[in-house]
């Protein structure tokens, strides 16, 4: 068994084992996403920091150090990317059929994995299929078929953990025999976020319930060390029941020696994690236990090293290290320059995938006759989320008629899917004019989404713009380039809505916090809220059309028993807007055309605040589009940030 962690110092190489001692090398990928290849399959380019291939060089590098290694991942293997939607919308995945990324993982030889919350993006049976071809054991404790009194009572149709028996090796190359336990463990919100596939099939407990419970089975079954792979972010919040963001908590229990943690697509060790109470975000540290977090799209490889020895019963971690591997770095000029190669056989293994992929993609579906672009979508109207609303609503109308709900005013609500962030200066929707292709569409709505309609109130409306409006910070009135941009804030939440005309007053405080929840009712940001140039009555009612993640995540909306939902279907916003594309090569406009910017166009604005401006950070690329911006917006440039994001001063 192994005893109570003794403190490491920062400077501290367990690689180095005594005669009697053994080191043991983790090595975790984490939110993968189907990223296989260092390959953008939206504008046909390589990535310098994204791809398993990549990151397989760097696993390579490190299994060589380490004669004592282990390889794992923290989920969200399974989606995210055109190849991962090729396979799954198009392709198909037929019984015996081996997913590119797990013939990947299974080349490289990975010991364990974790389901997370986008392996059930495309429903269960789907996800069957896959992981039966899966080399090792994929893991999942808290998502099961059906709950019981307690979380060692409950049906499973997913292995909670696996035991590792493996044999390793002290510094004098004698053989040891340790039993590795790995648990696996998912934020319990899939059972909302994919609402429509998981009813009746998946239930969810609080990971941290679920741990408690298992944990002391694990040691029951002769596990001498436990990793938790914890598909959940680092948060300094009290433990909660059913937590999202619940790796300090799982930390803080017995049992629990080493933590691989993801979901929220950040790298720990790291400054971002300062200031966190039990996180010791240089030594890389949680609750004194090791841990990291191996970004996302296998930009870097997490690497926990631990020095066991000898103690009464069993080994005891003597000493540990966290370190996290990059696969590019940044230049002095911004640019980001790979450190290492893609894995040839890496590649090879998915080459006939890849090149099925392409060919999808390269599909034409329209014509655009102006570029569509979502640099500038968090200060002002654009025309790429614009499009996606004007496709929702062309696909709503016809479906009310002669419904109780005909005659009520169509919104259509839309949120811009890339628009920098974590992710960095290059993600960023970018769509040139002339003929639109299969990726074009996918550049423009990146994600699986369903469409949904709603029948809501004219308060209900507000709250739901007020939600989008939390992504700004405070501005205050008369101050100079202060940041506008709340980083904890998602862009894929910032809806604006189309059929209304609105403004948000920046230097009002915001109604509800980054994650949604109230603040001060009293508060507000939304003005002039009107639709047909009068203002919307709290009692008016409107349909919205959105997509299923937006009302499955905000209870509100859905309405009690979902009352409020009026329209679902199975087919996705992407292929609506394929649709809608088309029939616009046959409609009087003809092609798909970027509205005139003029101050009428413009349905949403910042209420204007004199002699005040804010700090805007966007893709370098988007100084080519500065005329595309409507005429009030007064933008300035104002430098390169270290992350290689254009710094622009937005003149309130």
């Amino acid at each position: 068994m192994i005893n109570a962690m003794t403190a490491t110092q920062p400077d501290l190489d367990p690689r180095c084992p005594g005669a009697a001692e053994i080191h043991l090398r983790l090595m975790a990928t984490s939110d993968l996403h189907v990223h296989v290849g260092s390959f953008d399959y939206y504008h046909e380019t390589e990535i310098a920091n994204a791809g398993l291939a990549r990151t397989a060089t760097l696993i390579d590098q490190l299994r060589a150090e380490a004669p004592n290694s282990l390889l794992l991942d923290n989920g969200d293997f399974l989606q995210g990317s055109p190849m991962g939607d090729y396979i799954a919308h198009a392709r198909g995945l037929k019984e015996g059929d081996l997913h590119p990324i797990l013939a990947a993982m299974n080349l490289l030889g990975y010991d364990a994995a974790a389901l997370g919350n986008h392996e059930f993006n495309y429903g269960v049976p789907f996800l069957d299929r896959a992981l039966a071809r899966a080399g090792f054991p994929v893991l999942s404790a808290n998502a099961v078929t059906r709950r019981g009194s307690d979380p060692r009572r409950d049906t499973r149709s997913f292995a909670p953990y696996a035991l590792l028996d493996r044999i390793l090796t002290d510094g004098s190359g004698r053989p040891h025999r340790l039993r590795i336990g790995v648990i696996g463990l998912l934020p319990p919100q899939i059972t909302t976020w994919d609402r429509c596939l998981l009813r009746g099939r998946i239930e969810t407990r609080c990971m941290i319930e679920t741990a408690r419970a298992l944990l002391p089975e694990l040691r029951e079954a002769g596990a001498d060390l436990i990793v938790a792979l914890a598909h959940s972010g680092i948060s300094g919040q009290p433990a909660e029941d059913g937590m999202e963001n619940a790796a300090l908590p799982l930390a803080r229990l017995d049992g629990i020696d080493a933590l691989i943690t993801g979901h929220s697509h950040l790298v720990f060790p790291s400054p971002l994690f300062e200031g966190i109470a039990g996180v010791d975000a240089v030594a890389g540290r949680l609750a004194g236990k090791p841990a990291v977090m191996p970004g996302f799209w296998g930009s870097h490889l997490g690497v926990i090293d631990l020095l066991l020895t000898p103690a009464d019963r069993g080994w005891r971690v003597a000493a540990h290290a966290s370190s996290v591997r990059p696969v590019a770095r940044r230049d002095q000029s911004g640019t980001l320059r790979p450190l290492v190669p893609a894995s040839d056989r890496v590649l090879d293994s998915v080459g006939r995938i890849h090149t099925e992929t392409l060919d999808f993609m390269r599909r034409k579906v329209g014509v655009t006759k102006s570029p569509l672009h979502s640099y500038f979508a968090l200060v002002a109207q654009s025309e790429s989320v614009q499009l996606v609303c004007r496709a929702q609503e062309w696909h709503l109308r016809p479906l009310l008629e002669g419904t109780p709900h005909a005659g009520l005013p169509i919104l259509s609500a839309a949120a811009p899917f890339k628009a920098g962030g974590r992710a960095g200066p290059d993600h960023y929707t970018s769509v040139p004019a002339g003929g639109l292709q299969w990726r074009n569409l996918a550049d423009l709505y990146s994600f699986p989404n369903t469409i949904c309609a709603v029948r809501i109130t004219g308060k209900l409306l507000r709250d739901w713009l007020e939600r989008s409006a939390a992504i700004f910070r405070q501005i205050r009135p008369g101050a100079t380039d202060q940041p506008l941009i709340d980083p904890e804030f998602p862009s894929y939440n910032f809806d604006t809505i189309t059929g209304i005309t609105y403004e948000i007053d920046l230097s009002r405080a915001p109604r509800f916090d980054p994650l949604g929840r109230p603040l001060d009712r009293r508060a507000g940001r939304i003005r002039r809220l009107r639709h047909l140039g009068r203002p919307v009555d709290p009692d008016a009612e409107f349909i919205v059309a959105t997509n299923n993640y937006r009302v499955n995540i905000c209870d509100d909306l859905a309405g009690p028993g979902r009352s409020r939902v009026i329209h679902e279907a199975p087919i996705t916003n992407r292929d609506i807007l394929m649709r809608y594309i088309a029939a616009r090569d046959e409609m009087p406009g003809g092609p798909v055309t970027v509205s005139d910017p003029c101050p009428a166009s413009v349905n949403w604005r910042f209420t204007p605040i004199r002699d005040t401006t804010a700090l805007f950070e966007t893709s370098p690329r988007a100084c080519a589009h500065l005329a595309d911006l409507p005429t009030h917006l007064r933008l300035e440039p104002a430098g390169m940030t270290e992350g290689g994001f254009a710094q622009y001063r937005l003149h309130l």
